[in-house]
């Protein structure tokens, strides 16, 4: 079974709210249909890609200043 270490995602997103919110925003997209920013490699699940691309840094959280 592949594992994408939980400190490599946490150091990307700050906290485990910003990683559920990306990560599930980025699962949507590729369920949608849009192409993964990375090598799936033998990684099956949308859920999965997404993680990867996080660690890999090709998807990043941004908040939105809503003043």
């Amino acid at each position: 079974m592949l594992e994408i270490p939980k400190e490599e995602l946490m150091k990307k997103t700050g906290s485990i709210f910003k990683l559920a919110v990306l990560a599930a925003k980025r699962t949507a997209q590729l369920n949608d249909g849009r192409k993964p920013k990375t090598e799936p490699g033998e990684f099956k699940k949308n859920q999965a890609i997404a993680l990867k691309e996080i660690a890999e840094g090709k998807i990043h959280f941004s908040e939105k200043n809503r003043g």
